[in-house]
């Protein structure tokens, strides 16, 4: 059985990787809108950007890094629930996926 688990994970790691490529594409693609919505700019500051006070740019990661995390977890967690109504096994270990 421990077989059968290690070449499912090994099968499992294209399709994470292009899971893990479009959930990053959507999180900026909806990290991109949410600060359009919150102050009406089209770009986000950088945090080497002169002009920017602390405040706006401590918000802008906050907000940034909030929407990856979840978008990340939950295009994992559904990459992950799919392959295990697919085939059965959940595909990574007994530890879960990420270290």
């Amino acid at each position: 059985m421990a077989k059968k688990k290690k070449k499912l994970s090994l099968a499992y790691q294209p399709l994470g990787f292009v899971l893990g490529w479009s959930g990053g594409w959507l999180a900026g693609l909806a990290f991109r809108k949410t600060w359009m919505a919150i102050r009406h700019e089209e770009d986000a500051p950088d945090a080497l950007d002169k002009d920017r006070g602390w405040g706006e740019v401590l918000l802008a990661a906050a907000i940034q890094g909030a929407i990856f995390a979840v978008v990340r977890s939950a295009v994992d967690r559904a990459g992950a629930k799919a392959i295990e109504r697919s085939t059965g096994t959940w595909p990574v270990g007994e530890k879960g996926g990420r270290d």
